[in-house]
């Protein structure tokens, strides 16, 4: 079953299929138990969503008003998060929506995640032509909710042994731009995103580091953006 708590649709010009370019974005974690760190994780809860409001700012002016833009959203976590921020998080994630037209679409679960990159479109004619994932993440895995339901841990999560179960063959395009922005994903996962989709995934070898102004940067001076074996 598809389940997806579509919030807005873009139109297509003249009825013409030319890829949907997806955004993924894992949740923050939150103070009650990042507080305790040397090093806390996700002081500013727009960590991912401004990085990826950056990137969809870059696709709009890239394809132009008419491309179809996805942003898949982790709600629970966000739904967390809100309980300890003094404005309104959805109210500020909309006003993404609104500002570039996209299709926002929170899911729930990793399966909904997959389940729409698989069967969102028909992926037969309309495939996906870019996707960017900004989120927590480790070498084998992408962890949308690290340190946001329990501590230092994550219980909804899409593990590179999980990929050729859970993710088609031919959902996207030829040539697709496809890169994780998270940690250390090169080591592994994009060579499980490889082998499971047949789409090349750009992915940090090392940590990567959330900006302000600008998308996520290598942390180590010897770091590289790879796509895997």
């Amino acid at each position: 079953m598809q389940v997806f708590a579509a919030v807005a649709l873009v139109s297509l010009a003249s009825g013409q299929d030319t890829g949907e370019h997806i955004v993924g974005t894992g949740a923050v974690s939150l103070m009650a138990w990042e507080k305790y760190k040397i090093e806390p994780h996700d002081n500013w809860w727009l960590n991912f969503v401004r990085a990826s409001r950056l990137r969809i700012d870059q696709l709009r002016n890239q394809y132009g008003p008419s491309a179809e833009i996805t942003w898949l959203v982790y709600g629970p976590g966000y739904k967390r998060r809100q309980a300890q921020e003094k404005e309104n998080i959805f109210s500020v994630i909309d006003s993404v929506r609104k500002k570039y037209g996209v299709n926002l679409i929170y899911f729930q679960t990793a399966d909904q995640f997959c389940d729409y990159l698989n069967h969102g479109k028909d992926r037969s004619r309309y495939k996906i032509a870019s996707f960017d994932y900004f989120g927590h993440s480790n070498r084998a895995c992408f962890m949308f909710d690290y340190s946001n339901e329990i501590g230092s841990a994550s219980k909804t999560w899409l593990h590179v042994s999980e990929l050729k179960q859970k993710l088609r063959r031919g959902i996207f395009a030829r040539n697709a731009q496809v890169q994780s922005w998270g940690c250390y994903t090169g080591q592994e996962m994009s060579s499980g995103w490889r082998e499971a989709t047949g789409a090349k995934m750009i992915g940090a070898d090392c940590k990567t580091q959330y900006m302000t102004n600008e998308l996520p940067v290598l942390v180590s001076p010897t770091g590289k953006w790879v796509t895997g074996s």
